[in-house]
């Protein structure tokens, strides 16, 4: 358990340094906001044709209102923790593959749910909206990051899975 620990911690050291470079964080987690904010506005375009997409921000044309997608909420920090959770699990590679990926689009959909849900609620409610974004959201993200790795574990080959109940 120790050597999970230590391990999470680094390689988790590791990741959240590698996104805060700046040669990344330009041309790595700038455009991938982007395309979070462009995904989210196309949603909302299904329902809502006074949406549009511009750079990191979600805009409704005719009221003004809009959230801005920083890279704090581009939910790259959920995946990260749970990316780092799979790294540090003694687990066979393929599975840690298949989780990272399953887990990076899971966590993705929670955020962009979380987007959209902000960008209505924003023009509703200011109170509220501060609210849900500063607490409920915040939480929810870590706690589907949480949920994914408990729900990956408990999918991992059998004879692992035995040796995890017996220790």
């Amino acid at each position: 358990m120790i050597k999970f620990f230590l391990s999470f911690l680094v390689i988790q050291s590791f990741l959240f340094t590698l996104t805060i470079l700046p040669s990344v964080f330009w041309s790595v987690v700038i455009p991938f906001t982007k395309s979070v904010a462009a995904t989210s506005a196309w949603l909302i375009m299904l329902f809502d044709a006074n949406v549009l997409s511009d750079g990191i921000m979600v805009r409704n044309a005719s009221n003004g209102f809009a959230v801005t997608i920083l890279p704090g909420c581009n939910g790259l920090e959920a995946v990260v923790i749970l990316v780092s959770a799979m790294l540090a699990f003694h687990a066979p590679w393929v599975h840690k593959l298949v989780g990272i990926l399953l887990g990076f689009l899971l966590v993705q959909v929670a955020n962009i749910l979380r987007i959209i849900s902000l960008f209505y609620l924003g023009q509703w409610n200011m109170n509220l909206f501060e609210w849900a974004h500063l607490y409920i959201w915040q939480a929810l993200i870590m706690l589907d990051a949480l949920i994914i790795f408990l729900i990956w574990l408990r999918f991992l080959p059998c004879k692992l899975n035995q040796s995890l109940a017996s220790s």
